[in-house]
């Protein structure tokens, strides 16, 4: 499906919006209720990479295809690892199958996880023959994708002996691995974090309880966007999220007062206010713990006509694509002036946007979502823009809610 987004008549936006519940929050919670079933999850994420989790829990197939899926990915490999008597292949599309997953092969099979490559070594897809573990110490890069230390620590308290990791180097995504130990801590599963090293406690069963999962933060940079480019007093109500968020990316409502939006905390709600005009100095920041957001704010910057230079997007490389060189291709198609290097992305100053333009997404959820705000600036195209229910299934309906006209090309 391919889309052309309309120039928004009414600059000015009041609107009220709810979001589904978070991605990362309900994919760690899906794992570990499979582990510990007196848990309930409410405001779960409908997105696709949950329903391929939810899917993948259920069957009792062999092979096992996660498609675009790559948390699904990451968390099952350490999940099959531990069911004892299960054999699965955990496969996906093309993209996952180029998507590394070594570090954390070699990180179960250190703690005698048994797991082979069918194919490309380091790639799924993968045979994993479900192993009862009693090692407890392991040690992985700490400056890989935190999914790989989250996978390890959701099964960690499965482990007769619980689990000790040791995070080699620098440390990178550090509030995702906290996300994942705080919803352990809800359960009441015992664990610390000092220095480098990580320890869960061992624990059998737990009370029964439900979670609410917050609303997720990397949606809400969307809206974010769109305020940045609304007219003085445009809001945007979202729900449901909290002040005290698990969320590295609620860094937004930093971040995007240098675009002149406040972002005002209710009753597990926020408003988002655009109160000022958008700074003009160049935006200057390290994302290391929020790279989701990084494609949000370039895209932000570059309808702002402000220069930017982000730091810290080593991982964007092995998303859904090379979302760096992606950023690059598509803002160089509308104007821009964008360099990037192997974890950072340079944007020049810009005073023109190029109209009409066709944006590649190249399979990515978050190419389509970051450049649908410029519509509040040029007509623009989105290419297979149904691309979005991978973490957001109502989105476009949502664009069109805020007063966004879509035709299908």
């Amino acid at each position: 499906m391919d889309i052309l987004l309309n120039v928004l008549a009414d600059q000015k936006i009041k609107e009220e919006i709810t979001i589904s519940g978070s991605k990362s929050e309900s994919n760690r919670l899906l794992i570990l209720q499979n582990l510990f079933p007196e848990l309930t999850i409410a405001n779960l994420s409908d997105s696709d990479d949950s329903v391929h989790m939810q899917h993948a829990l259920a069957t009792d197939k062999e092979t096992v295809d996660i498609g675009h899926a790559g948390t699904a990915m990451r968390f099952l490999t350490s999940y099959f690892a531990v069911k004892e008597g299960r054999e699965v292949v955990l496969t996906g599309s093309e993209r996952m199958q180029n998507r590394p997953i070594e570090i954390l092969v070699n990180a179960l099979k250190d703690l005698g996880a048994v797991i082979t490559y069918e194919d490309k070594v380091g790639y799924p897809p993968i045979r994993v023959k479900g192993q009862k573990i009693t090692k407890a110490k392991v040690a992985i890069n700490g400056n890989v994708s935190s999914q790989y230390i989250s996978s390890l620590l959701l099964i960690a308290s499965k482990l007769e002996n619980g689990l000790e990791i040791e995070l080699v180097g620098k440390i990178t995504s550090i509030p995702y691995i906290n996300m994942t130990l705080s919803l352990l801590n809800q359960l009441g599963i015992q664990t610390s974090f000092e220095e480098n090293i990580i320890k869960v406690l061992p624990k059998k069963d737990i009370e029964k309880q439900t979670v609410v999962v917050e609303s997720d933060w990397s949606s809400a940079s969307y809206f974010y966007s769109i305020i940045a480019s609304a007219k003085i007093g445009s809001e945007i109500k979202l729900s449901a999220y909290k002040q005290e968020s698990l969320q590295g990316d609620s860094c937004l409502a930093e971040i995007y007062q240098h675009f002149g939006v406040a972002t005002v905390f209710g009753q597990d709600f926020i408003t988002l206010k655009k109160v000022a005009e958008s700074k003009t100095e160049t935006l200057e920041i390290n994302l290391k713990n929020a790279p989701d957001i990084a494609q949000t704010i370039a895209v932000t910057c570059f309808s702002e006509s402000i220069a930017c230079n982000l730091t810290g997007l080593h991982t964007l490389k092995i998303k859904e694509t090379d979302r760096l060189e992606a950023l690059k291709e598509e803002l160089t198609k509308l104007g821009a002036s964008i360099t990037v290097t192997n974890e950072s992305l340079h944007l020049e100053k810009s005073t023109n946007i190029n109209q009409n333009i066709a944006i590649k997404t190249y399979n990515d959820h978050r190419m389509a979502m970051a450049f649908a705000p410029l519509a509040l600036k040029v007509p623009i195209k989105i290419l297979n823009a149904e691309v979005v229910t991978k973490s957001f299934q109502s989105f476009w309906d949502n664009m069109q809610q805020i007063g966004i006209k879509i035709d299908n090309l």
